[in-house]
Parts: structure tokens; C-alpha cells; sequence
């Protein structure tokens, strides 16, 4: 527990030291809170369509981002698309980490057999490119929450492993190990305990620049119209919904990528205060 404690004080120890890191926070806490209490604080339902305000959808006292095409409220609609956002990107984030660091770890640390088993399994995951694998599997299974998590936990595992497997070993020679080896605990503990919260470093940087890069990803997959299915209120879907009308009206458009933006450069500036403490 000691441990564990002196980890999240380090961690955020480089964060406060980097304005622009605390920034960062202050933006992605922001987007978890309207995400939260997002039934609370949009003001219309965001899948209600009104024609009425679909025939003059800029921005106005009554809708104070605009509408959409169908009349629906963009503030409404962005509210609810962070708390799709916030729901998709820790689940699948998480969960390729999980599965990354449970091959990635005992490859590194017992070598033979299962270090290549796992380093072949992860070149060829590797070799796909990214964008080809989402679209693959969603096009396979549907586009659905659960889909889409899936889908990125398969193509960011891999990533994760390789990273995890070359910091073990790096980390299984030192003298904290050996002396754990000595006193006869078990590679689990050791694993756990000896060799995890010493990697937390990379492993946190990688984290923060792949939850940016899935705000990416499920923008991408929304503009391709693999996202989630409509009427959900979706940062992407919505960008490919009113696209086409982007000269007329601008706002149909920026808002949602501003969203999106705000995201993953607060995702970004994070990573880089992380990175930035592990080299001082």
C-alpha cells in the first residue's frame, strides 16, 4: 500500500511540476464531470429531432451551439458524446492493458518458450495495420460498444505487450529482484510486486498517448460510419453526419471536433509532463 501510494504521488508530482500537464487534467476532469452528470446538465434530449429548429440551426439563445440538419442540439449531443467517449476509451484502454501486461510481463520474465510464442503472436498482430483491423472486425461484428472495445483491446494489446516484455527485461536482472528470488516468493509476487510498479512510468506514458489515440480512433470509425449506431450522440458520427453542410454551417461540424481535439491534446500534454519527469 506504501508503494502504491509513493507511485501516485510521484505520478502526480510530474504533473503539478507542468502547467500545461495540469491543464491537461483540468480539461479531461472537466469532460469526465459533464459526462457524469450529463442527463443533468444537457438541455434537450439529444436524440429529439425538431424541424422547427432544423430550419434555422445556427447558434442562438435557445440552442446555444445550433442544431443539426435533423434539428437535434449540438450541446446536447456533445454532452452525451462524452460520456460515449469517456464510457469507450477507459473500457478498451484498460482492457488491452490488462491482457498486454499479462503476456507481456511473463514473456519478459521467463524467456524461452512463452517469449516466443507471445513475440511471434504480437508481430503478426503487429503487421496489420491499425485502421485495417478496427475496420475488419467491425465490419465482421457489427458496430456496437462492445464491439468497438474489443476491437481496440485486440489491436492495442500487442503493442502494450512488446512494450511490457522489453521492460521486464530490463528490470528482472536488478537487485530488488534477485533479493525477492532469494527470499523464495513466487513469480506471480515478483511480477506484481517487484517488477509492475517500477515499470508504472512507460506503462503510464503509453496509456495517456493511446487513450488520445482512441479518441482518435472512435472519431475515425464514426466518420467512416463504422461508430456506434445512430441515435447515439457519438464526437465522430456526429462529424460525418454534417459534414457535408461544413461550408453553410461551420458549426455543425467544428464543435464536435473541437471536442475531440480537447480531448487528445490534454491526453498528449499529460504523456508528455510523464515522460518529461522520467528523464529528469
Amino acid at each position: 500500500m506504501v508503494e502504491l501510494r509513493q507511485n501516485f504521488f510521484g505520478i502526480w508530482a510530474a504533473i503539478k511540476r507542468n502547467p500545461s500537464a495540469t491543464a491537461g487534467i483540468a480539461v479531461l476532469l472537466a469532460w469526465g464531470i459533464v459526462a457524469i452528470l450529463a442527463p443533468v446538465v444537457a438541455p434537450y434530449d439529444p436524440t429529439a429531432i425538431d424541424f422547427l429548429a432544423a430550419a434555422d440551426p445556427m447558434p442562438s439563445s435557445s440552442h446555444w451551439l445550433g442544431t443539426d440538419s435533423t434539428g437535434r442540439d449540438i450541446l446536447s449531443r456533445i454532452i452525451w458524446g462524452a460520456r460515449t467517449t469517456y464510457t469507450v476509451v477507459p473500457l478498451s484502454v484498460f482492457a488491452a492493458f490488462i491482457v498486454g501486461i499479462a503476456l507481456g510481463m511473463p514473456a519478459g520474465y521467463f524467456g524461452g518458450w512463452i517469449d516466443t510464442l507471445v513475440s511471434r503472436a504480437s508481430d503478426i498482430m503487429l503487421s496489420f495495420p491499425a485502421l485495417i483491423l478496427y475496420i475488419i472486425l467491425i465490419t465482421s461484428f457489427g458496430p456496437s460498444l462492445c464491439n468497438i472495445v474489443i476491437a481496440v483491446t485486440l489491436a492495442y494489446a500487442p503493442g502494450v505487450s512488446r512494450l511490457a516484455r522489453a521492460i521486464t527485461l530490463s528490470l528482472r536482472e536488478q537487485d530488488y529482484v534477485a533479493a525477492a528470488q532469494v527470499r523464495g516468493e513466487t513469480s506471480l509476487y515478483i511480477m506484481a510486486v517487484e517488477i509492475l510498479p517500477n515499470a508504472r512510468g512507460p506503462l503510464t506514458v503509453d496509456l495517456c498517448l493511446r487513450a488520445g489515440y482512441t479518441v482518435i480512433l472512435t472519431g475515425t470509425l464514426g466518420f467512416l460510419g463504422l461508430g456506434l449506431p445512430p441515435p447515439t450522440a457519438d464526437w465522430g458520427g456526429m462529424v460525418v453526419e454534417n459534414g457535408h453542410l461544413l461550408s453553410i454551417y461551420w458549426h455543425m461540424t467544428v464543435f464536435p471536433c473541437l471536442a475531440i481535439s480537447s480531448v487528445v491534446i490534454s491526453c498528449n500534454l499529460v504523456a508528455d509532463s510523464l515522460r518529461g519527469g522520467r528523464t529528469r
